[in-house]
Formats: C-alpha cells, sequence, structure tokens
C-alpha cells in the first residue's frame, strides 16, 4: 500500500466524527454525520490506495476496515 492508513473516529470533545491519517499529528478534517465522515474517509482512502478504517463511536475499537491499495491475489497463508 502506498499511502498512509485512514481512520475515521469519534471525537467526544467536538461531537463530530475525525477523519486523520495514520501518524498525523493533527485530523484531515470534521464530520457532521457519520455517513459524511466515511464517504470522504474512503474517498481519501481510495485516492491514496491505502486502507481505510473505521472506530466504533462508543469505544472506539476498530469496527469496519477495507483496503483500497494493491492487494497481493491470490493471498498469502
Amino acid at each position: 500500500m502506498s499511502g498512509k492508513n485512514v481512520h475515521q473516529s469519534w471525537d467526544s470533545e467536538r461531537q463530530q466524527w475525525k477523519v486523520g491519517r495514520e501518524g498525523a499529528s493533527r485530523a484531515s478534517g470534521y464530520r457532521d454525520t457519520e455517513s459524511e465522515a466515511r464517504e470522504w474517509s474512503q474517498k481519501l482512502a481510495k485516492d491514496s490506495g491505502s486502507e481505510w478504517i473505521k472506530h466504533r463511536k462508543d469505544n472506539n475499537r476498530i469496527h469496519q476496515r477495507n483496503s483500497y491499495g494493491d492487494d497481493p491475489f491470490p493471498p498469502r497463508g
């Protein structure tokens, strides 16, 4: 994968969905609704050929993920 993973998580202080790249010191941006955040974060991941990771709102654990990179086929293992 070429780009850094894109994370979508809930920011309880701002009461908004936060979208950011892995390892970044600041968020890429905030969205009011989960669907807006999902659409935008998935577009960022697709454009950079990286993985999209969504965290749960209640406990911030990974809930969903999808890879948009050049995954090997067939997968090893």
